[in-house]
């Protein structure tokens, strides 16, 4: 598992229910731009606001819609066992590549022993050769994580299982013992702010957010490194760090939603479920200015 993999935005109705056309038709300009894999509901997707059924129904429309599951990466990883179960036995069931998973959150206390034991009964239970599981680490938002340990343990136990680790703690050193201490699997940084560093110390990728908005110049960085394209890393590289903090300084998900709102000329598209608000013209026209 390597390459660039898009945690892709959630369209939505004026009424705030799911579109399957929008959803649709932003996967396959992101894939025909050189996504590698697409990942719904990762926190970009707002898959927290979102029903099991409505998160299931969206990788229908992906797969029924044409995009190979072999791209595919959903989101699945939730508080309780059961609709973690389920939505990943979904996924399984049409053919998704992997899936991304959460620790167990809320729990602020858990211990690795067990976070250890949830994901042994969870792999038990679906008890098949094709799960794959790519580990999602983001403190700051789930309040626990994986630890090194963790994952050294996890990868050892089900190596031919627990493939991947996405690290959006936002520190570098985090991911460099994560290398380390689980060397059998592919590791991405959670953003292109650590893409060439991380491509130069052995990562995969990684799994950037404004991949919806920059995914052929993100692409172009990984293809340069890995000698697929020519061009200058530094300065390529230099050009999607600048655009990315350009996005930080808004509320991303809702101005990278506004960005597509007018890119497609689909109002819908600004449309985000609360408790976030949709950005506002002045802020999505300010950035198409800096952004050029």
């Amino acid at each position: 598992m390597k390459g660039i993999v898009c945690p892709i935005l959630t369209p939505f109705n004026n009424d705030l229910g799911f579109n399957g056309d929008l959803y649709l038709q932003h996967a396959r300009d992101l894939l025909d731009s050189g996504i590698h894999l697409l990942s719904p509901f990762g926190t970009t997707g707002e898959a927290l606001s979102m029903s099991l059924e409505e998160r299931m129904n969206a990788v229908d429309c992906l797969v029924d819609g044409g995009i190979n599951p072999s791209q595919i990466m959903p989101g699945a990883g939730l508080c309780n066992f059961p609709e973690t179960v389920q939505l990943v036995r979904h996924a399984m069931n049409r053919g998704c590549f992997a899936v991304m998973l959460l620790p167990p959150f809320y729990y602020k206390n858990a211990t690795d022993e067990g976070q250890f034991t949830y994901f042994s009964r969870l792999i038990d239970t679906l008890d098949s050769s094709h799960l794959k599981i790519c580990l999602y680490h983001i403190p700051p938002m789930a309040g626990v994580g994986f630890s090194p340990q963790l994952t050294r343990k996890l990868s050892v136990a089900f190596p031919e299982t627990v493939i991947a680790y996405k690290d959006s703690s936002g520190q570098m050193e985090h991911t460099l013992n994560i290398r380390s201490s689980a060397p059998g699997l592919s590791v991405f940084p959670g953003s292109e702010f650590y893409l060439k560093r991380g491509l130069e110390n052995g990562c995969a990728g990684c799994i950037s957010a404004t991949c919806n908005i920059n995914s052929q110049a993100i692409r172009d960085v990984y293809d340069i490194f890995t000698g697929d394209k020519q061009g200058n890393l530094d300065d390529e590289n230099a050009k999607i760090l600048d655009l990315r903090r350009k996005v930080d300084t808004y509320s991303p998900i809702a101005v990278m939603k506004g960005y597509l709102a007018h890119k497609w000329q689909e109002e819908r598209w600004r449309n985000v479920r609360p408790p976030l608000l949709p950005s506002t013209i002045q802020e999505v026209s300010s950035l198409l200015r800096e952004i050029g």
